[in-house]
């Protein structure tokens, strides 16, 4: 039987938000926006999007919201692309719960993180992705160690691979050496470049797939650095890449959300607000973010 595949560019799609003061901290989900928004990644080439993730600001949305934006994604995708639905949660029961509407509804795999607030050890990791995989979709576990407080060892993650329906990791450690590590530890795992600011060199390394946050912005041109990656094209990814990741490095950073919408402001699309906790960007993050945006459109040739 062949292994279900989420790889390629998949977006962790924005989410746009609409004044109105009868919804929380006054910003109603744009659904409609959200919408075109995921139509205009998958026609530009990305293979999916990732609905309901940290940049989709999932933890500040009620649960009517949630399921209803992973909903749109679906219906707006169809049978165009994958839908990768983040089902992340404090505890198992809530993961799970989360993983088994995204199935009713239709997804085509799960993004799951370990316990969102709680640093879990090596065993509860385990149980938490073995009831999450229990749902029966294809399951791409999520390493963050940098929110999570719980880092997806190569070695832990040899032993999460056995579970059925795990079959792709999200790594967003930002050390590359860890996607040859995996793939020699866990060999049957899919390595998925979580972060940026090294999807070029995880590429390299043998990842197949980029789930991807700048892409909201210039989803074309990031679908062209993926394939001359893995067609092995290293001159023409590099005169890609290079212009690009200053900006790409704010995908790491604590403000990546409010950072990735400005970006969209920038090239005319619609980035706009965050709910709390995030809230506006600084003047002097505000002025270094659209310096880094403007060299990366510069040397897209559309500044």
């Amino acid at each position: 039987m062949s292994t279900p595949d989420l790889g390629g560019v998949v977006v962790a799609t924005a989410l746009p938000y609409r004044e109105d003061a009868s919804a929380p901290a006054g910003l109603a989900v744009d659904y409609d926006a959200y919408a075109a928004h995921c139509r205009w990644l998958v026609d530009n080439g990305c293979r999916g999007v990732g609905p309901n993730g940290s940049l989709g600001e999932y933890s500040s949305l009620t649960d009517e919201e949630r399921r209803r934006v992973a909903r749109t994604a679906i219906e707006t995708v169809g049978d165009d692309g994958i839908v990768v639905v983040g089902v992340h949660g404090p505890g198992s029961h809530q993961a799970k719960y989360w993983a088994e509407v995204a199935a009713e509804d239709g997804a085509d795999g799960l993004l799951c993180l370990p316990p969102t607030m709680y640093r879990a050890n090596r065993g509860e990791v385990l149980a938490h992705f073995e009831a999450v995989a229990s749902v029966g979709l294809p399951v791409m576990v999520y390493n963050n160690p940098i929110d999570t407080k719980v880092d997806l060892t190569p070695a832990l993650l040899a032993e999460i691979a056995q579970i059925d329906n795990v079959v792709a990791v999200k790594e967003f450690s930002g050390d590359v050496r860890r996607v040859l590590e995996i793939r020699e530890q866990a060999p049957g795992l899919d390595v998925i470049s979580g972060a940026d600011d090294v999807v070029l060199e995880s590429l390299l390394m043998g990842a197949t797939g980029w789930f991807a946050g700048f892409p909201n912005v210039f989803p074309a041109e990031s679908v062209r650095l993926f394939d001359l990656a893995r067609s092995g094209k290293l001159d023409e990814a590099r005169a890609l890449y290079e212009p690009l990741v200053a900006a790409f490095r704010w995908d790491s950073r604590t403000e990546f959300v409010q950072a990735i919408k400005l970006g969209m402001d920038l090239v005319g699309r619609y980035g706009g607000p965050c709910r709390p906790p995030r809230g506006p960007l600084t003047d002097e993050h505000r002025e270094q973010v659209t310096a880094d945006m403007r060299r990366a459109l510069a040397s897209l040739g559309v500044a």
